[in-house]
This record gives C-alpha cells, sequence and structure tokens, in this order.
C-alpha cells in the first residue's frame, strides 16, 4: 500500500531534507513521527530532496507500507462519538499532532497514492520561489528567514529579461554544483521576476528538475544583471559556456522555497516515472547526497 503525503516545512534549522548521521533533516523527524503512529521504520521517496535551509510549501513524498503498518492503520478504530473517517486521509492529522505544536514541519495532506504513482520519478515538474529585498523593498525582520538581502537597488525589468533569456531546454553545467554520473541538461519551464506588494522581487522558477543548487544560482545570475554587474547577454553566454564563473553567485538557501510539484494523469503516472528513471538514474554512490535544490 502506498501513501503520498504532501509536507510544508520551514528549512532555518534543518540540515536538508535527506537523512544525515548526527544531523536533523526534515526526512528523519517526518519519518520519526510515521514509526511512532504506524511502527516499524518507515522510508519516504521524495520528490525533491532540498538542500539545508531551503523550505518547502509544496513538498511530496510517498512511503510504502508493509503488512503490519497497513494493519495498524486500517484497523484503527475512531473514538466514541468521533466521525468514522477515511484513516488514509486522517493520517496526514496524526502525524500532525505527532511532530507538536508549532512544529517547522507538517504533512498538509494523506491520500492513497494512484497506481504506478512514484513521488520523485513521475514528477514533471518542480516550481521553486526566491524572495530578495533590495534597497527598494527594505529589510523586514520578521521575513529574514524566508528573504535574502542585497545591498543597493536592482533593476527588476533586466533581472526578468535575463531569467526569460534562459528558458528551454539546455545544459545548466555553469549553474550547478556538478556531480560524477549526474547529467546538468534540464528543461527550464518558466522563470520570472515581479515586485510584490511590499516592493520584495519573486522569482518563479518551474523546470521538469533541478541540479544542485540550479535555482540559487540562476538567481545569481539575474541578481548580477540586476545591479549592473552583468548583461542579460552575459549571462545566456554563461551558460552556453558550460563553465562555473565568479561572476555567477549561489545565493543564499533562506530565500528558497519549494512550492508545488506536478505529476501527469493518473494512467500516465507509471510510464513518466520509468521514463525519468532511464534518463536520469541517481548515482549509487551517493544514494542520500541532494541532486535537486
Amino acid at each position: 500500500m502506498r501513501i503520498r503525503l504532501d509536507i510544508a516545512y520551514d528549512g532555518t534549522h534543518f540540515r536538508g531534507w535527506a537523512r544525515q548521521p548526527g544531523l536533523r533533516t526534515v526526512q528523519e523527524t517526518v519519518e520519526g513521527a510515521l514509526g511512532r503512529v504506524l511502527g516499524g521504520e518507515p522510508r519516504l521517496v521524495v520528490a525533491g530532496r532540498t538542500d539545508a535551509g531551503v523550505h518547502a510549501t509544496g513538498q511530496v513524498a510517498h512511503i510504502d507500507l508493509d503488512d503490519a503498518q497497513r494493519e495498524r492503520l486500517l484497523g484503527r478504530r475512531p473514538r466514541a462519538g468521533a466521525p468514522d473517517a477515511d484513516p488514509v486521509s486522517v493520517l496526514a492529522a496524526r502525524l500532525t499532532g505527532t511532530l507538536g505544536a508549532y512544529s517547522d514541519v507538517v504533512v498538509t495532506r494523506s491520500a492513497v497514492a494512484p497506481e504506478g504513482f512514484d513521488a520523485r520519478f513521475s514528477a514533471v515538474w518542480r516550481r521553486y520561489e526566491y524572495r530578495v529585498a533590495d534597497a527598494v523593498s527594505g529589510y523586514d525582520p520578521l521575513e529574514r528567514h524566508r528573504t535574502t538581502t542585497v545591498r543597493g537597488a536592482l533593476d527588476e525589468g533586466t533581472m526578468d529579461a535575463a531569467a526569460r533569456a534562459l528558458i528551454g531546454l539546455h545544459d545548466f553545467a555553469a549553474y550547478c554544483k556538478p556531480r560524477e554520473g549526474s547529467t546538468t541538461i534540464r528543461t527550464l519551464l518558466e522563470f520570472d521576476w515581479h515586485r510584490d506588494h511590499g516592493g520584495v522581487l519573486i522569482a518563479n522558477v518551474k523546470a521538469d528538475a533541478f541540479c544542485h543548487s540550479m535555482v540559487r544560482a540562476l538567481v545569481g545570475g539575474c541578481v548580477a544583471a540586476g545591479d549592473g554587474r552583468l548583461d542579460v547577454e552575459d549571462v545566456v553566454e554563461i551558460r552556453d559556456s558550460r563553465e562555473r564563473v565568479p561572476e555567477i553567485k549561489v545565493l543564499a538557501a533562506r530565500g528558497l522555497t519549494l512550492q508545488e510539484v506536478g505529476y501527469p494523469a493518473d494512467g500516465l503516472l507509471a510510464l513518466r516515472a520509468e521514463q525519468t528513471r532511464a534518463r536520469r538514474v541517481p548515482d549509487p554512490r551517493h544514494p542520500e547526497s541532494p541532486d535537486e535544490e
């Protein structure tokens, strides 16, 4: 029995998604709650293994229940006087209660996964947001954990033009931290900038997948264009050179949030997973290293 979980978290005090010995991670925290609720040693598969300090409002994971866990979940009876709710959908509330009040991670939804669903390999795109405060917006201490601050005023129009010029199927090696055995070819589907009501610059970045630090490097390129250090043409030429350059800074993790993961229609989930595995198989020597943001 495969269960889909939708998860949100403040990444400030986590060392990323993936389990690491002796460190607090989102995976370890949520799996710990699952173990307390369902027993056993649950293991989650996630859509995007976010790096240390990165947040999420729309993370997706799945878990395969063994027979004992399935019986424990489905055999649970509601308390006297409580409505007869679906135990799978109630699992999210039980996990959130186990994680505790004011937790920095919450399970927002739980459901039986459709046949063929794989949280990671069935995904067709991921969407991130990156927030940048400059001299126009000013610094808001209440937003410091999810917004990166830069000096001076940035030109929103130039940043938006640079972002849109990078869209398409390309080798983004110049905007990724390379990993042996992994491809840096990605399809950047959307990339644009706007200011919110408070003047904070918001990047919308959507791609079929992201290699490690890709979003933060793309944002770094746009910031360099926005403050005049690079032209729009320079940002594109750097991409096409496929070589990392010092002008492209990888900005802080705090400004980045995974917002949404897209999947095909239920009947295409298994095919999509098979196609993705064939193109991009994780390096077996580093199964827990982040290959995305």
